[in-house]
């Protein structure tokens, strides 16, 4: 900070002192110097004021004042010169009139001027696609279907030539659940290619010297600048470590499912037993599974139970409760600890009466 003191303070005294020698106006020195050391100061006010001003405006300053002057000497080169005081006076408006201009538009459009705005310049003006890749474990699963019928996946759904490849080979696998996994992924594809609104491609890119399908996905994504929908986690994780973006299908029904707290009640139906004594299972509708205790007995039937826990995995949520034994009423949620603590203890009954021998 002290060396711009000493620079302004040298600019000051210097042109103070240019004034005063050279003395521009028809007065004495003393007041050439204050008239130069005026002009000095507007000079370091503006040089002050423009501290904030960022680079690209300052360029569109510069730039608007150089392309007003040159228009300028255009515009009056062309017309009559003559002592006329009302000509010299046209002329002269013109020379200030135009750069004025130039300067107030460059300033206010500099941002023209950042390299970013220039590059879009020259790009193209069709919208650029965003492309989805389609991997095998998402096309059989099927959901993805539903979610684009649904208008949430929105671009360009790509499916590369060698997913077809391996999912056509699990469509002619021997094994006969294998063999309807893949048929049901071609008939997805199929039911997708036919949905209005949703544009499909397939893509001939492929990576011979790379072997594993996974890792061609990732490089198309790359070369495609677009993201993989998959719900394979492997996969999800690899491509998170190599900068691909990645739609998780298993995320996206995690998240969509309802949020259940401890103590709320529900009706769930009994389908097996559990892993640890006297636990049933039960799933919900999206596939949540839930682990009832003492509900071994009540297999095939649908019961009242009450939540205990929710446990959060990697691979989705449990939910924990445990049976309401019929005529019994379910437990209330316990309070909240500081609600427990403002809240008024109710009152103790008064004890009964002995009663008369």
């Amino acid at each position: 900070m002290a060396w711009f003191i000493l620079a302004r303070l040298v600019f000051f005294v210097g042109v103070t002192y240019t004034a005063a020698v050279l003395q521009p106006l028809s007065a004495g020195a003393l007041v050439n110097a204050v008239f130069g050391g005026g002009l000095a100061l507007v000079a370091i006010t503006l040089e002050w004021r423009m501290r904030d001003v960022s680079v690209p405006r300052l360029l569109g300053a510069i730039l608007g004042a150089a392309l007003g002057l040159a228009f300028a000497d255009v515009v009056t080169g062309a017309l009559l010169t003559t002592d006329d005081p009302r000509w010299m006076f046209l002329h002269r408006t013109i020379d200030l009139l135009f750069p004025y201009i130039g300067v107030v538009v460059g300033v206010r459009r500099g941002e023209w001027l950042e390299p970013t705005r220039l590059a879009s310049l020259f790009r193209g003006t069709a919208p650029q696609r965003r492309h989805k890749i389609l991997d095998t474990s998402v096309i059989i699963d099927g959901r993805v279907a539903d979610i684009c019928e649904a208008g949430f996946l929105d671009g360009t759904l790509v499916v590369p030539q060698f997913v077809l490849k391996e999912l056509q080979k699990v469509a002619d696998s021997a094994d006969t659940m294998r063999r309807n996994r893949g048929r049901r992924g071609l008939d997805m594809l199929q039911k997708i290619q036919k949905m209005t609104g949703v544009e499909v491609i397939v893509s001939d890119m492929d990576f011979p010297e790379i072997r594993e399908v996974d890792l061609k996905l990732i490089e198309l994504a790359r070369a495609l600048q677009g993201k993989i929908v998959t719900n394979d986690f492997n996969l999800n994780k690899v491509a998170q470590l190599r900068g691909v973006g990645v739609l998780n299908i298993n995320e996206l029904a995690n998240a969509m499912r309802p949020v259940v707290l401890p103590g709320e009640v529900m009706k769930v139906f009994i389908l097996k037993e559990g892993k640890e004594y006297n636990q049933g299972v039960a799933y919900l509708d999206d596939g949540t599974m839930v682990v009832v205790d003492n509900a071994r007995r009540l297999i095939n039937k649908t019961i009242d139970i009450v939540v205990t826990s929710v446990l959060q995995t990697t691979a989705g949520k449990m939910i924990f409760g445990r049976h309401i034994d019929a005529g019994a009423t379910p437990p209330a949620a316990a309070p909240d600890r500081e609600d427990a603590k403002t809240r008024p203890r109710p009152a103790e009954p008064p004890a009964a009466a002995p009663e008369n021998p």
